[in-house]
């Protein structure tokens, strides 16, 4: 499905969502995908009870044979010099949404999406954060609304305790980054997580 298609896997610091990376790593690669990875600031530097940013880069690192991109300068070339076929984004914060939806390039993944965007390419993004419809809600309204800008499915994980808080449904990644080399929009957009 993703056959010689060189993928830029940008990860944000949703580090509760960590553990689903590897098996999305693995499930790109499965498809035929060259996988490079590219992580924000806090994803380098964080320890959490989820693990420290030097394990997670040793297995992500381990999991794709690649380096990780952890600077704008290495994310940079990204652009016509060195580019991706699609640039995912997942998981996503909602600070990286708010910053991608109002065009701020402070971190290496958001570096690396623009750097896509200019070529034209698509960018495919997995949403994780607790106030998507909340304060983030208009930043995704934007989002879905920009031209190569696509989503893997989403839809509220908890409810009832969370009721602002959106996820993708990760295990759509492959069938949604093929859609998105297609540009178009894999649907239903909107999920029931079960």
């Amino acid at each position: 499905m993703l056959q010689g298609k060189r993928i830029g896997l940008g990860i944000t610091a949703s580090h509760c969502t960590y553990d689903q990376i590897i098996p999305v790593i693995e499930n790109l690669q499965a498809n035929g995908a060259t996988v490079v990875p590219v992580i924000t600031h806090s994803v380098l530097t964080a320890a959490t009870r989820f693990g420290t940013g030097e394990e997670w880069i040793d297995k992500i690192e381990g999991a794709t044979g690649q380096k990780v991109i952890s600077t704008i300068v290495g994310a940079e070339p990204f652009g016509p010099a060195s580019p991706v076929d699609c640039m995912i984004i997942a998981p996503m914060t909602g600070n990286s949404i708010s910053k991608l939806a109002n065009a701020a390039t402070d971190s290496p993944v958001l570096m690396a999406a623009k750097a896509t965007l200019r070529n034209g390419s698509p960018v495919l993004l997995g949403i994780s954060t607790n106030d998507a419809l909340g304060l983030n809600a208009g930043n995704i309204v934007k989002l879905l609304n920009m031209k190569n800008v696509f989503f893997i499915p989403f839809g509220q994980d908890d409810p009832h305790n969370k009721p602002n808080s959106l996820i993708s449904d990760f295990t759509l990644m492959v069938p949604a980054a093929a859609a998105a080399l297609e540009k178009r929009q894999l649907q239903p957009l909107l999920i029931i997580h079960p």
